[in-house]
Parts: structure tokens; C-alpha cells; sequence
């Protein structure tokens, strides 16, 4: 690319955060950044300075080190929300939540659709093709459902299986989390090690298991209390939104519903997530994916056909950009009845482009230790047992999806129903595993008459 198509694609990033995303989760959630030029002498050493540093898996991704630009984003495991002196430690903590709901699209055409949800069922290809070594029991739904008892079983699901959904820092610093995608075992004792300080400063709590999963269980309270917490209103929060009941509000493959059931218990209630607050808004900007991906494939199809017909209308129909409040506009049309045209089909993808970018997007929560006199009305609180912190919540990887990644999905979308059905469903139910063996190893015999 040249130094004007990357500059380009660049401020396409910071006008999409700032118009777009921005009006979806909040002016205190969001930050969009803003383009700078550096010396490409500088920009060489940094990229010299970090290729060790990187994970293996992003090691293909060349950083640009000839255009000479690039976006200058705050450090989002500091706080966020008010000038201070920092002479306390922060403590940040990113979730990857993932799509919190199930689809509730009539195009649907596999029914486990409607009963498992897409994070759970991906698990066990993932598992299967080697990127894991185990499934984590952590699914979405119960994260999403503003249940504390369920909020605080998949919290402490991501911290027994981290994976790549949850990372701590401390003063910016690494902590806890896969750093390597083959092995995620946690250390529960280390990580409560460096969370001592933060939640029990002066106490003489007994160290070993007890004190461990008091430390673990304080944390956990914590990020719940910050993820229902609200801290910034916004349009979205106005508009008219696909009321969640459409679909159902638990996962049939959730550990903690599985647990119920086995209790004799088969209705898991939800409490529902406070309005306000981020995880409430990122679940609406997923719901924009109403069709699912199965519904949406066949109107992708349709702008593509027309754009082979008429290639010169591709600017005009704002697919590359520019990320204007034009283009938010037109993202608010929650209409499904499909009238045929492409203005119809075009609304339908840019939609599920949002939703995807909010069903990718990770939260980051900075905690910092606060004196009851040092915190003021301005300042969002939280208390735990021994301590209270001062607390901000972001949300990060916010870049627009692809709208060439649109067939990948459809593809990955398949393989993912398909695996979980006939390799895990199928051991689960007595008469499709029968089923499945008897088309493995039937062999028919021809007598003669």
C-alpha cells in the first residue's frame, strides 16, 4: 500500500470509533485515537524492539514501518475517566466477552442453533483442530444475563481457562493469561500473590487454598460490580432496541445450566443487565446481527452481484468507508422485512459488520486502591470486603470487520454446527450416536433368492 492508502485506512479506524462506535457504547467507553506522523528511523527500532515480544500467531503481521503513520491510542490499562496522581498500583483486567445471546433468526437452519450458543460450540473445534487443550466451561450467556450467581461462575470459568479472553496487568504489566495457545494452565496461588496488596493491604489473612479463593472470589465481585456499573449514557441507549426475549437467554451446553438440571432445576432465571452499563450496550450493537449469518449470506450475495454489475457504485455505497453519522444513520433501520433491493441488503451486512466488531471487541477494566478520602462524587467507586478502588471501563478493538470476511463466516459457521453436531451432540444422545455408528460401519449383505 502507499503512504496515502494507509493513511487512509487509518483515519477510516478513527472516524469509525468516533462516529460510529462512539455513539453505540459511549463517550467514556470508546477512544478513537487520533493519527500522528513518527520518524521512520523510530518506527524501525520499535519494531525491532517488539518482534520478540510478540505471540507466535501474530508474527506474520508485518508492522508498517514506511508510511510513517500510525494511531496514538491511550494506555487503556491506566485510568480513563479523570486526571490523577498516580501513586497508587493499577490493576487492569481485559475481558473478551464474545456474542452473548443466542440467534433468534427464523433463517436458522440447524435447531442446536437455538439451543447452544456459538462461543460453546466453537470450543470444541477448536479443541479438536488443536488450538486448545480443553474447552473452558466460561460461556457468554451467563456473562450477559446480569445474574450475579451466573455472572460470577463465568468469571471464574475465564480464570480457570483463560485462553485468549482474559488477560490481567498490573501497572501495565502482564500478570495472568495465555501467553502461549498450547498451554493455559492457571496459577491461581501466583496470580493471588500480586492481588494480596490490592484487596487485603494490612490484614494478616492466612496464605495457601483459603486464602487463594478469597482473593479470587474478591476479584470476581469486583469485575462483576464494574461490568453492571454505568458510568456513560449514550444515543444507543435510546434507540429502539431487538428486545432480547426473541431468543432464549441460556445456553443448553453451559456448564452452570448443566449443573441445574442435574439439580432437578430447568429454568435458569435472568436478572437482565442494567441499562446503562457497557456489557448491556455491547449486547445490543451483537443483536444487530438479526438474520444470522445464514440469513444475511444470500443478501451479501445480492450487493455483490450488483456490484460486479456497477463496480464504479462501490464508494458510494459507503462499503470502504467514509464512517460518517451518514453511515450511523443508516445503521438504525431494524426493519427485516426484505423488500428486494440492495439499499435493503446493503443496511442488513453493515449491521452484521457492527455486530461482529462488537461480538470481537475486548473490555478493559483499570482498578485503582482508593482512600475513602481521596475518593470523590466525580469518581465511580467500588467496595470489596477490605478495600475500595476507583474504577474505569473501555472498550478496545473496535476496527469495522471485513466486508470481505462475510464468505469466511458463512464457511466457519457451517464447519462449527456441523463438528459440534455429529462429534459432541451425537455422543450426548444415545439414538444419534447409535445413528452415526450404524452409518460408519454398516455393511450390507446380498443373499441369493
Amino acid at each position: 500500500q502507499t503512504s496515502e492508502e494507509i493513511l487512509h485506512h487509518l483515519q477510516n479506524i478513527v472516524d469509525f470509533g468516533k462516529h460510529v462506535m462512539k455513539q453505540f457504547f459511549g463517550e467514556n467507553y470508546v477512544h478513537h485515537g487520533e493519527i500522528i506522523q513518527l520518524p521512520l528511523d523510530f518506527v524501525r527500532q520499535l519494531c525491532l524492539k517488539i518482534q520478540p515480544e510478540r505471540p507466535e500467531s501474530r508474527c506474520d503481521k508485518d508492522m508498517d514501518t514506511l508510511s510513517g503513520y500510525a494511531v496514538c491510542l491511550p494506555n487503556l490499562t491506566r485510568l480513563q475517566t479523570y486526571r490523577f496522581v498516580e501513586h497508587w498500583p493499577i490493576l487492569c483486567i481485559e475481558i473478551k466477552p464474545k456474542c452473548g445471546f443466542i440467534p433468534f433468526s427464523s433463517h436458522v437452519s440447524q435447531e442446536i442453533k437455538h439451543k447452544v450458543c456459538r462461543y460453546c460450540m466453537h470450543q470444541h473445534l477448536k479443541v479438536a483442530n488443536g488450538k486448545w487443550k480443553r474447552p473452558s466451561k466460561y460461556c457468554p450467556l451467563d456473562l450477559f444475563s446480569g445474574n450475579k450467581q451466573r455472572m460470577h461462575f463465568a468469571l471464574k470459568s475465564l480464570l480457570q481457562e483463560a485462553q485468549n479472553n482474559l488477560k490481567i496487568f498490573k501497572n501495565g504489566e502482564l500478570i495472568y493469561g495465555c501467553k502461549d495457545d498450547q498451554d493455559c494452565v492457571s496459577d491461581w496461588n501466583e496470580l493471588a500473590r500480586h492481588l494480596k496488596p490490592f484487596f487485603f493491604p494490612s490484614n494478616g489473612l492466612v496464605s495457601g487454598p483459603h486464602c487463594t479463593r478469597t482473593i479470587v472470589k474478591e476479584l470476581i465481585h469486583v469485575i462483576t460490580m464494574t461490568l453492571l456499573s454505568s458510568t456513560d449514557a449514550c444515543r444507543a441507549g435510546d434507540m429502539k432496541t431487538v428486545p432480547i426475549s426473541q431468543g432464549r437467554s441460556y445456553c443448553e451446553a453451559s456448564a452452570f445450566n448443566k449443573e441445574l438440571v442435574r439439580n432437578g432445576k430447568h429454568k435458569l432465571e435472568s436478572s437482565g443487565l442494567p441499562r446503562g452499563c457497557l456489557l448491556y450496550k455491547t449486547l445490543q450493537a451483537q443483536m444487530l446481527d438479526m438474520l444470522d449469518i445464514e440469513g444475511l449470506y444470500p443478501l451479501y450475495s445480492r450487493v455483490e452481484q450488483y456490484l460486479e454489475e456497477f463496480p464504479e457504485e462501490r464508494s458510494t455505497l459507503q462499503i470502504d468507508g467514509p464512517y460518517n453519522e451518514a453511515f450511523y444513520e443508516k445503521l438504525l433501520d431494524l426493519s427485516t422485512e426484505d423488500d428486494g433491493t440492495v439499499a435493503f441488503a446493503l443496511s442488513k451486512v453493515q449491521q452484521y459488520r457492527i455486530a461482529m466488531t462488537a461480538k470481537d471487541c475486548s473490555i478493559m477494566i483499570a482498578l485503582s486502591p482508593c482512600l475513602q478520602d481521596e475518593c470523590s462524587e466525580q469518581r465511580p467507586v467500588v467496595l470489596t470486603s477490605k478495600s475500595r478502588f476507583t474504577f474505569s471501563v473501555s472498550v478496545l478493538d473496535l476496527d469495522l470487520k471485513p466486508y470481505e470476511s462475510i464468505p469466511h463466516q458463512y464457511k466457519l459457521d457451517g464447519k462449527i454446527v456441523n463438528y459440534y453436531l455429529k462429534n459432541v451432540q451425537a455422543k450426548d444422545d444415545p439414538v444419534m450416536s447409535n445413528l452415526f455408528k450404524e452409518n460408519e460401519d454398516c455393511t450390507l449383505v446380498l443373499h441369493k433368492v
